[in-house]
């Protein structure tokens, strides 16, 4: 006989994590993928740093202003944004922008970061996406960012024996619990974003030299809203969920400084 008592059982809260990290490759990479997610972790009370690899100094396509100008134009719009978010801090790494390449420099800053901010969580993209639909070639800094990101988190931030010279600056080994990929394709975690909609709209405004005559609120709202169709919410972000610390290990390893008594 099948029981169809109700079940009585009470909905499992969202996960909330205490700190977050986003490691991206340009400034409005953080507010078109996460920028939401990330709002909402603030506002319950989350640490959020925004590690941002290049300053997007080739992401105007005119003649009549330099790289330097547009490197400090892009890196103004994303701290405002970042403010807009409610993240505690904004790093600039300073990678050639467009040349990104996923050398052991570049793990050895990310690792640095990671170290010092000691993030829960880190938000990252997926190295392994090339094509995107039938209209667009995912950007090679972005995958390269992607790549130097995850090799960074896994093994090398939690190894006390991997980059040890960090240890001199005073920074130690540090193992994170989660890393959320983002991911429209075949996520498998959906990210209600119903009361930070408007935030993450607001933050990608903030990018004016991006967005041209570009409709921010309607096609952000539109995108958010077919992501989060058939889940329960109104608008969302999707990702792929990685979790490399089970709940046990996590309360056990919490806090703890590895390579110090």
């Amino acid at each position: 006989m099948t029981d169809t008592t109700p079940s009585t059982a009470e909905p499992k809260p969202p996960y909330l994590p205490e700190s977050a990290m986003a490691i991206v490759a340009h400034p409005d990479d953080v507010e078109f993928s996460c920028a939401g997610t990330l709002a909402r972790w603030a506002r319950a009370g989350a640490r959020i740093s925004l590690v941002l690899c290049t300053s997007g100094d080739v992401g105007i396509a005119r003649e009549d202003i330099t790289r330097q100008e547009v490197a400090a134009l892009r890196e103004a719009e994303a701290q405002a944004a970042a403010g807009i978010i409610g993240a505690a801090e904004i790093n600039f790494l300073r990678e050639p922008d467009g040349m990104v390449q996923a050398t052991l420099d570049l793990r050895r800053k990310l690792v640095r970061e990671i170290r010092r901010f000691r993030p829960e969580v880190v938000i990252t993209g997926d190295p392994t996406v090339v094509w995107v639909g039938n209209s667009y070639i995912n950007h090679p800094d972005h995958r390269a960012v992607a790549l130097a990101a995850v090799d960074a988190i896994f093994p090398a931030a939690g190894q006390p024996h991997l980059f040890a010279e960090l240890a001199h600056e005073g920074l130690m080994a540090h193992k994170v619990r989660k890393v959320y990929v983002t991911n429209w394709r075949d996520g498998d975690t959906w990210e209600a974003i119903d009361d930070t909609i408007d935030v993450k709209v607001a933050a990608l405004q903030a990018h004016k030299s991006q967005m041209g005559s570009w409709n921010v609120e309607k096609n952000i709202k539109e995108w958010a809203a077919e992501r989060a169709k058939d889940h329960g919410m109104q608008y969302a972000e999707i990702y792929r969920v990685v979790t490399l610390e089970s709940d046990e290990d996590w309360e056990k390893y919490k806090g703890q400084v590895y390579g110090r008594a």
